[in-house]
């Protein structure tokens, strides 16, 4: 079978071996990628330029036969480039790093690792059950992964990580494109450790931004507002965005990363709640993962969504524009804007005013 051209809409060419072989063994691929990651393969050869498969070995104290396997995948996956017996980074990868993200993908590798792979083998369950059977892989006994979290010390370090570099990723566009002039105060529900409510709070010094999270979460976000010193304009209140009331006097509200975890009705019970609290012309922000109206894409869209099928909570997926739209204006909304950014991250943001 040989690859064909896109779909009329622009979508995913059609299959053909080596894109089925590459699904088949895809687990095996990461596994490659999450190995390099850890050894430090890519940042060695980053600071050497080249380097031979001897050199190689002895630098990550591998044993031959170790290497050769290493080498073998990262070479066939692209990851390293092999030329006249001298291994070199690809040049995507060498591109993140000269960008500054190199590390930011390291963390969401290491999230994918520990967090996501045990749980997405009840991948299948999860969808005859329509519920996440991968949490049952994750001690504890808290309702979803996120109250769960704080009795694994080392998961939560890797998802914290994880949140703070996804969020950086995308949250340099979000503090570009979202026009914040005029707002006086932002109410960032589920704000994790406060990661983007720190980025808006610079790039808009007279905003003030209150981060409404859960307890555990809410002390992680805390340390991190003084660490950045902008203590005077983002402060922490924490509770339960369904259960509680939502605090008031802000005139936006955003949901940053939280409205791909839970299901389309839990989301617009959410944003009712906004906008009850909201006043006439406040704005509501939507910032996560969107897929396309088509349901065909993107690729990240979709594989991110294993995840939110089998593990966090009851409900969730990488919805599309078009669902998070029907959603705002079910809870009252009317005016709505897609705001979609460019890069390898299938990020957005979606305004609507009141």
């Amino acid at each position: 079978m040989t690859q064909t051209a896109s779909t009329q809409h622009g979508g995913p060419a059609e299959l053909d071996m080596d894109g089925l072989s590459r699904i088949l063994f895809g687990h095996a691929a990461f596994q490659y990628l999450n190995a390099a990651c850890e050894l430090g393969l890519p940042d060695l050869v980053a600071e050497k330029q080249e380097l031979t498969r001897d050199e190689i070995r002895d630098a990550l104290s591998l044993q031959d036969r170790a290497v050769d396997i290493l080498l073998l995948g990262c070479t066939s996956l692209g990851i390293l480039v092999k030329q006249d017996g001298r291994y070199r980074l690809a040049g995507v990868i060498k591109d993140l790093m000269d960008e500054g993200d190199w590390q930011r993908f390291v963390d969401t590798v290491a999230f994918e690792q520990y967090i996501v792979y045990e749980g997405q083998l009840d991948f299948t369950d999860s969808l005859r059950e329509n519920r996440n059977v991968g949490l049952r892989r994750v001690r504890g006994s808290g309702r979803d992964l996120y109250h769960r979290l704080a009795e694994n010390p080392h998961l939560e370090q890797v998802f914290y990580r994880y949140m703070r570099s996804w969020s950086e990723l995308a949250n340099k566009h979000l503090v570009q494109e979202l026009d914040l002039s005029g707002r006086q105060h932002l109410l960032d529900c589920g704000g994790g450790d406060a990661v983007n409510a720190i980025a808006l709070a610079q790039a808009n010094p007279d905003l003030k931004v209150t981060v409404f999270e859960i307890p555990a979460s809410g002390s992680i976000a805390e340390k991190k507002i003084a660490q950045a010193g902008v203590g005077d304009q983002v402060s922490v209140i924490t509770g339960d965005m369904f259960a509680d009331p939502l605090p008031t006097g802000c005139d936006v509200v955003m949901f940053a990363h939280q409205l791909v975890i839970w299901t389309p009705e839990e989301n617009t019970e959410l944003l009712r709640r906004a906008y009850d609290v909201l006043p006439e012309g406040g704005q509501l922000v939507i910032f996560n993962s969107m897929s396309n109206d088509e349901g065909d894409g993107p690729v990240v869209a979709a594989l991110d969504s294993v995840y939110f099928a089998a593990l966090p909570a009851e409900g969730g997926m990488i919805y599309s524009w078009a669902t998070h739209e029907r959603c705002l204006r079910e809870a009252g909304f009317s005016t709505v804007k897609r705001i979609p950014f460019p890069g390898w991250t299938p990020h957005g943001v979606i305004v609507a005013t009141k």
